[in-house]
């Protein structure tokens, strides 16, 4: 008998990640002990990464269906939302924080490549990629390597694969110096109804593993990403898979080519877990099981065990069930391509999954057992109020003189979390396949072309971690408004989510507080704007395990989100147009800057309130800037979040290569109405033929503005203050981060 045939007992499986519980329910399940290969499977499938136990309870909770979507939340790879003339969009967003931390290159490039997988084997051709990247202090060397590794791992292997970056955030906090935070987001359009399912039918029906051989890369990976980094993780560097993007393009046709000839049944990426996963979950989907023969699979490495086999993360692999008889359609295509296509098993009725190597059956599995919505574990931990919210109090500043505001403004500008991220977006091809409109004119949203349609796709992801760290349930609520809005200022109607949820160790009764509220939160959200959760992924354990403490990092639940511009004529920038516009600031005068730049970064007050919100009101701006918009009566727009008035007010001058002359009104603390960071405002500007209509709109729909001034030429003026020239401010403001990132 073979070694990964013997029973075992629980301790290996405790050194595997399962407690007591789960073991005594895997004997149960299986009516034995265990053998070695079989608790590996269990180990990955039940992990948090795979099975979302600690989670899925709540996710549950989130709006799942309705709108535009044309499967329901977890049904498939991504999630599929109809955008109209019989074309769908599929987008998806993941993280890949733990292979990033300790590999930066290979962790982010591999994490851009396997949310790409889940775009394509659904049939959809990937147009667009965005990221939301969390850094430390950038100032710090390493810190400044893992920045660099990051990006480049991102730009390297999205520019090799063909696919523009368009879009995204970073962010930068000392609660992020131990355990980075990387989410990669894919968007694609597919013809409705040539679509693949990620499902096992047909008994009879032959399985296929194609793409790359197998290697020892990426084992544990799963089990890996579902526990805390220590000073030692980097150990675990095996863990870690390694990317080829040219492998993945030659992959992405041949999956494309092989889904026009009806021959596939179903298909699936082999991401976490490898063949465990795919096997695992396009069986229990359709209720089938299978017999896998691992002798076929192509590997790159000798004397591979069956466990290293199964629970492989090596990169660009997919299984493919193939309507029996049509073998040789399949297989002429791949090789056309060049790729290793082998057929490896078939499908059986008999709803497990029976793994064979050198001719002995080395485990057996009900595929039901292993999934999340099947026999993976459920829990439902205890959550208490973080101590720490007790001391979070609303801070007044005292106020600046005049002369200082010029001062206090170039420091914000020049913060790595306000400046520009040029130096990460110019390593980026975002202009490849000719669709992103925003390279020369940017809007708060990235604006997507739909070519042979007059529409484009708006996509953002969003996300101010300091707000839900002040206050889950609100500062989630902010992170879908502010997407939402960035949307609705480019132009577009916003139809869908996906989210990245970061958040620290759930068995920590605080953490999980957060959690619990930040979905209550977004999903309020989501539903007031008609936005679904189409699925996503949860990322647990993003903390630091040091000598004297656990630090998490600050709860960071990232919105992707995906909007329809249905005339191009709609499409809106933020830069201003033309001397002598109007500019206009919607919404409500702010009465703090709680939450803001301004607070935490340059008076120290790193604790502080989250900022004013009131998500009747935000979604009433809303519809009233999407009127506004569509009647042609609106210049630019830009909404005022991060760095405040003064912030948005610049970056549409910069873009415009413009300048504004504004009055504060009468009684406002002129640093708290430059630098608040109250929600639910946008900037406007308005030729003087459009003033009166806009106006009389805006009184109508009861919605509170200002008149602040007018665009004039590239100056600055804030009250009578000469602030300078915008020039200025550009080369600043385009400068601060390469300056520090290369010291």
């Amino acid at each position: 008998m073979q070694e990964t045939e013997q029973a075992v007992d629980f301790k290996v499986a405790a050194q595997l990640g399962l407690n007591k519980d789960e073991f005594d329910k895997i004997c149960s399940v299986l009516g034995r002990v265990p053998n070695f290969t079989e608790v590996s499977v269990y180990s990955v499938m039940w992990s948090e990464h795979c099975s979302y136990k600690n989670s899925i309870k709540y996710l549950k909770t989130l709006p799942r269906d309705g709108g535009r979507l044309l499967v329901a939340a977890g049904e498939e790879n991504a999630g599929l939302i109809d955008i109209g003339e019989g074309i769908a969009c599929a987008f998806k967003i993941e993280s890949h924080n733990h292979p990033s931390a300790i590999e930066p290159y290979q962790g982010a490039a591999t994490g851009v490549g396997g949310i790409h997988r889940d775009i394509f084997t659904m049939g959809a051709r990937p147009i667009a990629a965005l990221n939301s990247l969390r850094f430390g202090d950038p100032n710090h060397p390493h810190m400044r390597h893992l920045i660099k590794g990051v990006v480049s791992g991102i730009g390297d292997y999205g520019n090799c694969l063909g696919v523009p970056t368009v879009g995204g955030e970073v962010y930068f906090d000392p609660c992020y110096q131990q355990n980075i935070l990387v989410n990669a987001m894919s968007v694609g359009i597919v013809r409705i109804g040539e679509t693949i399912s990620a499902c096992a039918d047909g008994p009879g029906n032959p399985v296929f593993i194609v793409g790359s051989a197998t290697g020892r890369d990426g084992i544990h990976g799963a089990t890996f990403a579902s526990a805390d980094l220590t000073e030692n993780s980097a150990e675990d560097l095996p863990a870690v898979q390694v990317g080829d993007p040219f492998q993945e393009k030659l992959l992405l046709e041949a999956t494309l080519e092989i889904i026009k000839t009806g021959a596939v049944v179903g298909m699936q990426d082999m991401g976490a877990a490898g063949i465990s996963c795919s096997t695992s979950e396009m069986s229990a989907k359709s209720g089938t099981g299978m017999i896998i023969n691992l002798d076929l699979v192509p590997t790159r490495q000798q004397n591979m065990h069956a466990w290293e086999m199964l629970l492989s993360e090596s990169q660009e692999r997919m299984l493919v069930v193939v309507h029996k008889g049509r073998e040789k359609e399949i297989t002429a295509i791949f090789d056309k391509w060049d790729l290793e296509c082998a057929q490896i098993g078939e499908v059986t009725d008999t709803g497990r999954l029976e793994y064979f190597r050198h001719g002995e059956k080395v485990a057996d599995i009900p595929a039901f057992s292993l999934v999340l919505g099947g026999g993976a574990p459920v829990y439902d931990r205890e959550y208490t109020r973080p101590t720490y919210m007790d001391e979070i109090k609303p801070y007044d500043p005292p106020a600046p003189a005049d002369k200082d505001l010029v001062s206090i403004a170039h420091r914000i500008m020049n913060s790595p979390n306000i400046a520009s991220k040029r130096w990460v977006y110019e390593q980026y091809d975002h202009t490849v396949r000719t669709g992103n409109t925003n390279t020369n004119d940017p809007s708060d949203a990235t604006i997507v072309r739909l070519k042979d349609t007059d529409k484009s796709l708006a996509v953002t992801v969003d996300c101010n971690s300091a707000y839900v760290h002040a206050d889950p349930y609100i500062g989630a609520m902010i992170a879908v408004s502010e997407a939402a809005r960035n949307i609705r200022c480019s132009g577009g109607i916003p139809l869908g989510v996906t989210n990245c949820l970061n958040f620290g160790n759930p068995y920590n009764p605080e953490v999980y507080y957060q959690f619990v509220h930040a979905i209550k939160g977004m999903g309020e959200a989501c539903r007031k704007y008609g936005t679904p959760v189409t699925g996503g992924n949860v990322s647990f354990y993003n903390q630091s395990v040091l000598k004297d403490r656990t630090e998490p990092v600050f709860p960071t639940p990232t919105i992707g989100m995906v909007g329809l511009v249905e005339k191009k004529e709609h499409a809106t920038t933020l830069s201003f147009k033309k001397e002598g516009d109007h500019i206009l600031m919607l919404g409500a005068l702010p009465n703090n800057a709680d939450g803001s730049v301004y607070i935490r970064e340059i008076m120290g007050q790193r604790l502080t309130a989250c900022p004013e919100f009131n998500l009747d009101s935000e979604f009433k701006l809303h519809e009233v800037i999407s009127q506004l918009i569509g009647a042609s009566m609106v210049a630019s727009a830009h909404d005022v979040s991060e760095g405040g008035l003064l912030t948005s007010l610049t970056e549409s001058a910069m873009a415009g290569s413009l300048g504004y002359n504004i009055s504060l009104p009468a009684g406002v603390r002129k640093d708290i109405f430059l630098f608040s960071e109250s929600q639910g405002r946008i900037v406007i500007s308005v030729n003087k033929e459009n003033l009166t209509k806009t106006e009389e709109l805006l009184d109508k729909q009861a919605i509170p503005f200002i008149r602040l001034g007018t665009v004039t030429s590239p100056v600055m003026t804030i009250d009578g203050l000469d602030f300078g020239a915008v020039s200025d401010w550009k080369s600043e403001y385009q400068n601060a981060l390469s300056n520090i990132l290369e010291q």
